[in-house]
């Protein structure tokens, strides 16, 4: 069994373009019904706090596994990272183990992507101005990997609580992108008059949502990494369409409480890659998409990465 610390998933550096690709088939693959996939069980030992199994089989990609992953927005004041986890890769053929990984960079990589993904379906593809509220981990993934789908982007708006937090981001992210990135002091700011929006705080039981829709320009695509933490009733019931990676995912959560102005599921983000509904319709729909973080996602990442890992002589090998 091949063991892969962060450093090493670090090291394999598996590109994000080759992240955006896996995620758009494998979405096809879900939406067609060729994947395995129940919904994650979770643990809550500290409020909106969570640990969650993800099991997935994608057989298409010859990948299975389950990642265990945890995301607790207080870590911070230990300087510990929000995300943690380790992701467990299985052989479908025989159900042995094949690999144990860190999590924290696929986490990153993959949300990115697949916010990405929905993008091409769901966004004006010649959009150029984009609000990025939190500039955290998600709110650098997001960026990159919307950038590489929407070569059009010139100009990123950026809001965090943390003035720190909004330096340093525009400062990394504009040798990164080659953007032009402006710190915004409000929330309105960030959002008013962007083509693209993602809000990537912490996943919050009970937030205090800023976003109005009538911040919203004809024509926005909306990404909340933070399921509704930023969006208000009125931002949610205004927008012409509302999708969701997983559907039942989805109404899973808004039994839990999270999602409670959603009254209409437009659809799966699965079924629009796969043909069998319409993304974007015209230039004008106000769309959004949660993602809310599905195993399929983990798992085609991370046979990428064991594969590149064992090519490269990357990581450690441990008996069973």
């Amino acid at each position: 069994m091949l063991y892969l610390s962060k450093k090493d998933v670090e090291r394999v550096d598996l590109p994000m373009e080759m992240i955006i690709q896996a995620l758009d088939e494998a979405f096809k693959e879900k939406g067609l019904g060729k994947v395995e996939m129940p919904p994650k069980p979770g643990i809550h030992t500290m409020p909106d706090a969570f640990i969650h199994a993800m099991p997935a089989a994608v057989p298409s990609f010859g990948a299975a596994g389950c990642k265990w992953v945890s995301g607790f927005p207080e870590n911070y004041k230990k300087d510990l990272p929000y995300i943690n986890g380790l992701l467990i890769l299985n052989d479908p053929e025989t159900g042995i183990p094949l690999s144990v990984m860190d999590c924290i960079w696929i986490t990153a990589m993959r949300t990115g992507a697949a916010t990405a993904v929905a993008a091409k379906y769901l966004a004006n593809m010649d959009s150029n101005t984009i609000g990025v509220l939190g500039c955290g981990v998600q709110g650098r993934t997001n960026l990159e990997a919307l950038k590489i789908i929407m070569p059009e982007l010139s100009e990123v708006k950026a809001y965090d609580i943390s003035q720190d937090a909004a330096n340093a981001y525009a400062e990394e992210m504009r040798a990164k992108t080659g953007l032009d990135i402006k710190i915004v002091n409000t929330p309105k700011e960030a959002v008013e008059n962007s083509d693209v929006i993602v809000t990537a705080g912490p996943i919050l039981k009970e937030p205090n949502p800023a976003i109005e829709f009538d911040w919203l320009k004809p024509g926005v695509f909306a990404s909340p990494v933070d399921f509704d933490s930023y969006f208000k009733k009125s931002a949610f019931e205004g927008c012409e369409k509302f999708v969701t990676d997983d559907r039942e995912q989805c109404l899973y959560y808004k039994s839990l409480g999270y999602f409670q102005h959603i009254s209409e599921i437009y659809a799966d983000l699965g079924e629009i890659a796969a043909g069998s509904k319409p993304g974007r319709e015209n230039r004008d729909e106000r769309i959004i998409c949660a993602n809310l973080g599905l195993a399929i996602d983990d798992m085609v990442t991370a046979i990428k990465i064991y594969r590149k890992a064992v090519d490269n002589n990357i990581g450690t090998w441990l008996e069973l």
